[in-house]
């Protein structure tokens, strides 16, 4: 993008244009500013204390619900999707079930990656900006931020649902201090009356646009710092030992779901590998080994040995 004095639409063509380049299947901007029914939402949730350990979504509030907090003269945020939908599941022999997300490298350093070439041919085209580059770090509201940028409407299970690649992808932003032309904000509900994802939950973690983090098997696999999982959710746990794709599984959205493309996000020989066995026997050297830079260092060995040995006890 090497010209200067683009007209904002124009630019923000080629900005979405970029972003296709680098892997994003989806690119949507919105204008900056406070999100205010969605800050209500989100206290709301917090004063039922539906967060559980998660302490950190309680500080920076003032920052999450509004983007100009965030960046100093902000004017828009660049929201963008990649898909990590695996061209193929785990096989039965790992008999474990990890999260999709987690198949991968961490998408943090990817995506951010990604996003910094992106801001780098945006400021070739516009000169150095005020700007800051976002993907699930930061005090942003991730979900509502894309919605805004007319990617996607907020679904019962409360990910962030395309109607082209249901909701299978990572998302990533852009908050910069330039003014660009604003997509049309997802406003509409496309579930309907289905209620698939809240009948599949087996902890009964859903109800509708409503998540309870403490009966989260993904939050109880990989946020809960406990010695023990809850003896209360013995037999309903399914083999997840990092993570669950239930609510995602079920969703008729997802038939829509784009593979992968991004190399960094396949799963490696190693992870398609692993036996049942392999994860019960698994020592600290081999999880560092085998999960350096990937998801699952977040758990860490020590975590991911209490939720095998959780399901083992079963």
């Amino acid at each position: 993008m090497p010209v200067h004095h683009l007209h904002k639409a124009q630019l923000s063509r080629q900005i979405k244009s970029e972003a296709e380049k680098l892997g994003f299947f989806a690119c949507g901007i919105s204008r900056a500013g406070a999100l205010p029914q969605d800050a209500r939402r989100v206290e709301q949730w917090l004063e039922k204390g539906m967060q559980g350990e998660m302490h950190y979504l309680t500080r920076n509030r003032e920052k999450r619900y509004d983007a100009t907090r965030l960046v100093e003269k902000a004017r828009s945020v660049i929201s963008v999707l990649i898909s990590y939908y695996p061209q193929k599941e785990l096989s039965e022999k790992s008999y474990y079930k990890i999260a999709k997300y987690a198949y991968g490298r961490d998408y943090h350093f990817v995506i951010k990656q990604k996003l910094s070439r992106l801001l780098q041919q945006i400021e070739q085209a516009t000169g150095k900006r005020n700007a800051r580059i976002f993907t699930d770090s930061a005090p942003v509201l991730d979900r509502a931020a894309a919605r805004r940028a007319g990617l996607g409407f907020i679904g019962k299970n409360t990910t962030l649902i395309s109607r082209r690649a249901g909701s299978f992808f990572f998302i990533g932003h852009i908050i910069i201090d330039l003014e660009l032309a604003y997509d049309d904000e997802i406003t509409e509900n496309f579930c309907g009356n289905c209620t698939k994802c809240i009948d599949a939950c087996p902890t009964g973690a859903l109800s509708a646009f409503e998540l309870d983090a403490r009966r989260c098997i993904s939050y109880l696999t990989i946020e809960y710092r406990g010695e023990k999982i809850p003896e209360t959710f013995k037999g309903k746990w399914k083999q997840w030992i990092f993570g669950c794709d239930i609510c995602q599984d079920v969703c008729p959205w997802n038939r829509k779901a784009l593979p992968a493309t991004e190399p960094a996000f396949q799963p490696s020989e190693a992870l398609k590998n692993m036996t049942r066995r392999d994860w019960e026997n698994l020592d600290k050297p081999t999880f560092k080994k085998l999960f350096k830079n990937t998801p699952l260092e977040r758990t860490g060995w020590k975590g991911l040995q209490r939720n095998i040995r959780f399901l083992q006890d079963d």
